[in-house]
This record gives C-alpha cells, structure tokens and sequence, in this order.
C-alpha cells in the first residue's frame, strides 16, 4: 500500500520544495526552491532527513491533510500557525503539533494548519521524505513551467502526496529549543553590477529610503514601494544573468527584489544584490512590511554567508528530546531533598521499645 498524505484543503499556495535546481540555467530553467531555505532545513534535521529534502512549502494559509500511511514523523517549522491533530476519535479530543518538534502521526489522523502569523512561508517535513520523482534534480515546484512536485501545481483538493516511509520509526520526538527568523533591520547588499546606470542620488535614494513589500510580490521576486530610484543611463540593457537577490529597476524606478522563481535573464540595470545570507529572511517577509538596506563589501557578504551556513551545519547538534509535563526527570529527582526532617518511631513510646 502507498503511503501518502491526502489534501483535504490545499491552503492558499502549498507547494513541494527543496533547496532547488542549479546547473541548468544557461538552458532558461530557473533554480526554484525554497523561499526560506533555514526553515526548510529545520524541519528536515527535525524529521530526521538530509538538510536538501523536499518538504511542502505553505504560503499565508495551511492545509489540511490527512495520513493514509501506518504512521507518519512529522514536523514544522518557518511561520507561526496554529496546527492541530485530529484523531477522529471523539475520546482522544484534539492534539497540537508545535513548532519545532516532530510528532507521529498514525493512519486517519488528520493535520490542520492555520493562518501563518508573523512571516510568509512555513514548512512541513515527513520522515523518510516524499516519493516523488525528481526532475533535472529536484523535487521543487516551478509553476509557470509546470515542472517538479505534483504535476508541477500548487496543491489541491484530492491529492496524494507519497511519502517514502510507510511507517515512521521508533524514536524519541525531537525539538530545537529556537530558530532565529527575525528579519534584520536594515538588509545587506552588495552594489552593482549596473550601479552605474544610476545616478549618485539613485544610489543614495536606495540606501536611505524604506520601502514597503507590496501584494503584487510572488516566489519570483518582490516588487517594493517606495521612493524612485533616479536611472542615469536609462533604463534598459542587454540581458544578462540574473543571481538570487538580484535588485533589478524597471522605468518606473521601484526596486523589485528576484527571488527563488527569478528568470534567468533580464534586461533592467541591477542596482544591487542582496547577500545570500539575509535572502532567507527576506523570502519571509509578508505585504506591508518595511524593507530598508546597507550597503556593504563582498568579503563582509562571503563572511556572512559562512557564518550562516556553520549555523546551519550546527542545527542537528542542537536537537533535543522533546520533553512532555508528565515526564519524570528521574537525574532532577534524585538531586532533590525530598525529606525536610526525620521522625524517630521510637521516641515518645519508651514501652513499646
């Protein structure tokens, strides 16, 4: 029998990611991927998987889904969301999966996730990861090509997603006791390579101003409002290579930042490129929130990024067991005093010594 999870309610944009397809843009297949690739990796070191696993990406709102497996690991993390367990047992009642720990799950039970509060993205990881074939590499979805996950879509109604475990395995739940996804203050960036198509107040513009992510922002890049960007050169170029975080300025001078969908070419003047330590942080960000940036050099940005990835490296040693309230700490119980003094049987009663 396959094991899968059944959509019961897709959510509004739940797709299957991993860390993405590189090595095949020269052929104009962008790299896709997740949008937040520190939550992607929390959830899979707390399943139990490889960092690069495919996991479901939920956007804004969850899904509902329910176990058609023996049993199934589960685990969550990115956004905040209220997620609930029904067992469909009216005696069990209704279980809460937390962020940041996993929990089994057995066959009809069903998983319910809520509205995401404080970010964009969240993920689900299963134990064993999903049984879906991977195309040029990848299991992550790229809609507008239709390729990767689940017919290349967004999930919906009906859906099977096989997972490749029948049954999770006999094993202490696991939790990590935080994962840092405040957005910074102020994001990094590195000018160029076209900073020269603006002027010096353009420059100054980008570095002073605060924008607001706007709703027309997707996975392919978030478009900003904001004070113009003052071109120099004009607003066109010859195509050329588009990299993650790439701030491109169309005429109308408002920044769009390119994101995991980003094309592979464009023809706007990239004014700068946000360092790919901070791109995590940003792919959280929700319409409405403010954006502001600092310029900095390339080895303060290649600086940034081993330090994220040595963070990252370092998640599976910050594992923890999951510790429940009616657990006995038997190592806090026996440093204890347990008796606050000592009653003698014999004293008081000389004649039944």
């Amino acid at each position: 029998m396959t094991a899968a999870l059944r959509v019961v309610s897709p959510g509004l944009m739940t797709t299957l990611q991993d860390l993405g397809r590189p090595g095949y843009q020269n052929l104009g297949i962008p790299v896709s991927g997740a949008l937040d690739p520190v939550s992607l990796r929390a959830a899979n070191a707390l399943a139990g998987n490889p960092p690069g696993s495919a996991a479901l990406e939920i956007a804004y709102q969850g899904p509902t889904l329910a176990v058609e497996a023996d049993s199934v690991r589960l685990a969550y993390a990115g956004a905040a969301a209220g997620i609930e367990v029904l067992s469909g047992d009216e005696e069990a009642g209704t279980r809460r999966l937390a962020p940041l720990q996993s929990m089994r799950l057995r066959r009809g039970q069903v998983v319910r996730i809520g509205a995401l509060n404080g970010g964009a993205v969240a993920y689900l990881a299963v134990e064993g990861g999903f049984a879906v074939a991977p195309v040029l590499g990848s299991r992550s979805t790229y809609v507008r090509a239709g390729i990767g996950g689940i017919e290349g879509r967004a999930l919906k109604a009906g859906d099977l997603v096989p997972m490749a475990q029948v049954y999770a395995e006999d094993r202490e739940e696991m939790m990590l006791p935080s994962l840092p996804l405040t957005a910074p203050s102020r994001f990094r960036i590195v000018l160029g390579p076209q900073d020269d198509y603006f002027t010096p107040r353009g420059i100054e513009t980008l570095l002073e101003a605060t924008y607001t992510v706007t709703p027309a922002s997707d996975r392919m890049g978030m478009r900003l409002d904001g004070p113009a960007l003052e071109h120099a050169k004009g607003f066109n170029i010859v195509s050329d290579g588009i990299a993650p975080g790439s701030i491109q300025v169309p005429g109308n001078g408002l920044p769009i930042v390119l994101l995991a969908d980003r094309q592979t070419t464009g023809g706007y003047p990239k004014v700068a490129t946000v360092i790919s330590a901070d791109l995590p942080a940003l792919g959280r960000l929700t319409p409405g929130c403010k954006v502001a940036f600092t310029a900095i050099g390339i080895e303060a940005a290649e600086a940034a990024r081993r330090q994220m990835m040595a963070d990252l490296e370092d998640l599976t040693r910050q594992l923890a067991p999951v510790r429940h309230e009616s657990a006995i700490d038997a190592a806090r119980l026996m440093a204890s005093n347990l008796v606050s003094g000592v009653v003698n049987a014999r004293e008081g009663n000389p004649e039944g010594a």
